[in-house]
């Protein structure tokens, strides 16, 4: 690779975001590739932070993926004075005055497509330019985005098969190629003694310290690695087993992605050649990426979806309210609603910020068409407890499991909990790992407990509605509720 001999900018800013990494970041490569001289910030965004709990795994992984990232820009560039600055602040503010501090020509970033995101680019973007400073942004999330994926008529698509299909036409080596930089490292420069600052403490910005050393997640790129290289041999099974949350069957990755301490492309360079060989474990996790694609585009084309469903018509549906709804939300959350797999699941979200795909989709189902709770509630919780939380995503997989969003199930399939335990943790080893109170119980005595009470009280002493809740609703009744509730979709005058 070639470095230009005259670099547009003399100098420059790298301003990271969610690209926590040095390998195969696009906007990186641009800014080494164009600047003379090259400074690298990451703002801790207090209009971002100032509303997460205190005690957040996300933070506490974004602070140790800071420091992996501070230490990989001075080793890259043989340079001990560079290195990242960090600053707390409010980033429409703080990239401006950095811009202005340091002197630099151009600032260089990845997009971030969530409309929070873009209405703080659009305010540093205009500062920027009064001042005469060139921002230019680049894409990194995703393979595809925005608008690169249409259909034939030139609209956006709803449906995620066609979509699919359509990204895979279109996928070409170009679109997956390492955005290699090492050769331009050595023009990051040394921090002024001002912002020579070391990565902040947790406490230093106002958090605590959280159980993430306790799980197994290992954070940054070198951690990113680690899970990719533990998943790379399992991937050919991918499909047999990303549905039973007892077996360790998915990569894991979902964090990295998500704050990009691994590359989106680095992910389909190893997987899309496999899909082509006709490896179904490595098609099926391709699809999980183009899922994530599709959902991207979705936020980007309807941003209201934040706001409402994407299918209108389902925001005339009358949820369950008052009193009596927030108690049933409440054992929802706590993992107390008498139901076996939903409360494990909700344990294991507390506990760990970690939840297995097929889980989502069952405790999704159960609040929504179990209890008649707003999607929203359920949307909003694991915003705040999701390690890997990502708006596109988390709104899609909502709005999927309500009915209301594109490409999602009919209303009137409703999962049963029962059945989804006995179908995908029939052994019940999920279950007991997190509801150890049934460590004794026979598998088949799992999944609906309430029906085996004298066995269980035999084996464990343990009595339902004391030691564990009796169900909290009856699926059957529910279901009914449930279709009775969807009607109003077919039926306006029925609101």
């Amino acid at each position: 690779m070639t470095v230009p001999s005259d670099p547009q900018f003399a100098t420059g800013m790298m301003w990271f975001r969610r690209d926590l990494r040095l390998q195969d970041n696009k906007a990186l490569f641009f800014a080494l590739q164009n600047c003379k001289k090259l400074h690298a910030v990451f703002v801790l965004d207090k209009d971002i932070l100032d509303h997460l709990p205190r005690a957040d795994r996300r933070v506490e992984f974004i602070i140790e993926s800071l420091h992996a990232l501070d230490a990989s820009i001075k080793h890259a560039s043989g340079n001990l004075q560079a290195g990242l600055i960090v600053q707390f602040a409010s980033a429409a503010q703080a990239i401006p005055q950095l811009a202005h501090e340091l002197q630099v020509d151009a600032v260089f970033v990845n997009h971030d497509d969530e409309p929070q995101s873009l209405q703080r680019d659009a305010q540093v973007r205009g500062h920027l330019a009064k001042n005469g400073i060139h921002f230019e942004t680049h894409k990194d999330h995703v393979i595809f985005e925005r608008s690169e994926v249409m259909t034939q008529s030139g609209t956006p698509y709803g449906v995620f098969t066609p979509y699919k299909n359509a990204w895979l036409k279109k996928l070409q080596a170009e679109h997956v190629r390492d955005h290699d930089a090492s050769a331009w490292h050595e023009r990051f420069c040394a921090r002024p003694a001002s912002h020579a600052k070391p990565v902040p403490s947790l406490e230093a910005i106002g958090f605590k310290s959280t159980n993430l050393k306790d799980l197994h997640l290992p954070v940054a790129p070198s951690g990113a690695q680690v899970l990719l290289e533990d998943f790379a041999p399992r991937m050919s099974h991918y499909k047999d087993t990303r549905d039973f949350p007892a077996i360790k069957g998915p990569s894991y990755l979902s964090t990295h992605l998500r704050f990009g301490t691994i590359s989106i492309r680095a992910l389909a360079r190893m997987t899309w050649p496999l899909s082509l060989a006709g490896d179904l474990g490595a098609s099926t996790w391709l699809s999980e990426l183009i899922w994530r694609d599709f959902y991207h585009q979705i936020l980007h084309h309807h941003p209201r979806v934040v706001k409402g469903a994407f299918k209108p018509e389902y925001d005339r549906i009358q949820w369950e309210s008052g009193a009596h709804a927030k108690k049933l939300f409440q054992a929802w959350c706590e993992g107390e609603t008498g139901y076996p797999l939903v409360d494990a699941a909700m344990k294991q979200i507390n506990q760990t910020g970690y939840m297995h795909n097929r889980l989502r989709m069952v405790v999704a189902s159960f609040l929504v068409k179990d209890l008649g709770i707003d999607w929203k509630w359920g949307e909003a919780y694991f915003a705040t407890h999701l390690n890997d939380f990502d708006l596109a995503a988390n709104n899609g997989g909502w709005q999927w499991a309500s009915s209301s969003g594109c490409d999602a199930q009919p209303y009137f399939r409703i999962f049963n909990p029962i059945t989804q335990s006995e179908k995908f943790d029939p052994e019940g080893k999920f279950i007991k790992k997190y509801l150890p109170q049934f460590k004794d119980w026979p598998s088949k005595a799992l999944h609906a407990p309430w029906l085996h009470v004298d066995k269980g009280m035999t084996l464990s002493g343990m009595k339902m509605g004391k030691d564990y809740p009796l169900p909290i609703v009856d699926h059957a009744q529910a279901r009914e509720s449930t279709l009775k509730r969807y009607a109003v979709i077919k039926n306006p005058n029925l609101a």
